[in-house]
């Protein structure tokens, strides 16, 4: 099964995938660097490290606390990190400087994942959430590394297509992989597919144990003191296209209710920061640029978050979070980030990228779902009206957050023993 999945690959996945990457470097001049290393030509690390992949910004923040887990209890000990995206690269940067070396994942053709493992020669390979590559899975089986997938989940969408090549992921899965799933049904889909029963365990999701970076309420509080004191602010974070004039409409409707309201504006990914700016030129809103340094004004209605690795702050400074990607079916983003800081929560109906996590949000009063620019204009102008109603939302999301800690702590006791 795996030979004619190859054969496949060959002629018509890495095509495909080639002209994807090009195509988007087009756009993203980044995708255009450092193209080697998507066929196993990266940089060769020494001291035998532990892989983690973490395919985008998302999973690379989600990874922050294990990562630094890890740095802790074993500090002799390499650490090598693989994305597939150059945000998520340019995340990790941030979030570990040189602590922790970086490449990019290759792409799944036998010649880049055996050059690959010949550079890395990893001692422990962890894989975040899910990614099922049948030649790197088989590499790993080959060179006797020990293979964790890390708050593993598949989709009820997706375990049907798995499904129909029960063969290939039996295959797969059958090279002495231990899984920490998410939750008893991810589980349960993992062994419907041909993960063995006694390697496949629940651990629970590891972005639960997120902690904010300890100095963001600070400077949060500290950005809101010197530009908008004495009004009331929400944010809008992780926008995609669509989605921004759908926020920029629900803030006209805030605005009539709020007229002295101000939207924080975050576009998910850098290159729509441009998009983005001219689409508020065309609409004529009183915007600025935070990557002007300018400070906000009371004429300014909205800021548009054109820099990097500040979401959080922005979190931290407003009032209430409206998370994004979820408007338009993208699939949702982190909701844990604001609830972290005590921030009730706003989202779209499309949240099948962290289904379980948004149920528990909307089960326990900590977030509310809002279809369309006029139910999110409701929204937020309600609660920046209703103070305790703020509160309680937040305090419920920290609640959630405080129940559902500990999968790394069980994540650990499965991956040590690999490592000895």
């Amino acid at each position: 099964m795996r030979l004619a999945y190859n054969v496949l690959i060959y002629l018509l996945a890495a095509p495909v995938a080639l002209a994807m990457h090009f195509w988007r470097g087009l756009r993203d001049p980044s995708y255009r660097e450092r193209i080697g290393e998507r066929f196993g030509f990266g940089p060769e690390i020494a001291g035998r490290p532990i892989w983690i992949h973490a395919v985008s910004v998302g999973e690379v923040q989600a990874a922050e606390p294990l990562v630094r887990r890890l740095l802790e209890r074993h500090p002799g000990q390499a650490l090598v990190l693989t994305t597939v995206t150059p945000t998520g690269s340019a995340r990790a940067r941030q979030l570990y400087g040189d602590r922790v070396r970086h490449s990019y994942v290759p792409f799944d053709l036998p010649g880049s994942v055996r050059r690959f493992f010949g550079r890395v020669k990893p001692r422990l390979a962890m894989i975040l959430e899910t990614e099922l590559w049948p030649n790197l899975y088989a590499e790993c089986g080959r060179r006797r590394v020990p293979l964790v997938l890390a708050s593993a989940r598949l989709s009820p969408r997706s375990v049907g297509r798995y499904r129909r090549l029960v063969p290939l992921f039996r295959e797969v899965l059958s090279h002495g992989i231990v899984i920490g799933a998410q939750s008893d049904a991810d589980a349960g889909r993992f062994r419907s597919i041909g993960a063995a029963p006694e390697r496949t365990h629940v651990t629970g999701n590891i972005k639960f144990d997120f902690e904010p970076p300890r100095d963001v309420e600070a400077r949060g509080l500290g950005w809101r003191r010197q530009n908008a004191a004495h009004r009331p602010v929400w944010v809008a974070g992780s926008t995609h296209e669509g989605e921004e004039e759908l926020v920029l409409e629900a803030h006209r409707r805030v605005l009539e209710r709020l007229p002295d309201a101000l939207l924080i504006l975050v576009p998910r990914h850098p290159q729509r920061f441009d998009a983005a700016r001219e689409l508020l030129s065309k609409r004529g809103e009183a915007y600025l640029s935070r990557s002007s340094g300018t400070p906000v004004t009371t004429t300014v209605k909205v800021l548009l978050g054109d820099t990097m690795g500040e979401l959080m702050m922005f979190y931290a400074a407003a009032d209430l979070a409206f998370v994004a990607g979820s408007l338009v079916p993208v699939g949702g983003h982190n909701l844990l980030e604001p609830a972290s800081l005590g921030r009730p929560v706003l989202t779209g109906p499309h949240n099948f990228n962290s289904q379980e996590i948004a149920g528990l949000f909307i089960e326990a009063g900590a977030a509310r779902v809002v279809a369309g620019a006029g139910e999110l204009g409701e929204a937020v102008a309600d609660l920046l009206d209703d103070a305790a109603l703020r509160i309680r939302m937040g305090e419920a999301g920290r609640a959630v957050l405080d129940a559902n800690r500990g999968a790394i702590d069980r994540l650990l006791a499965l991956v040590e023993p690999l490592l000895d």
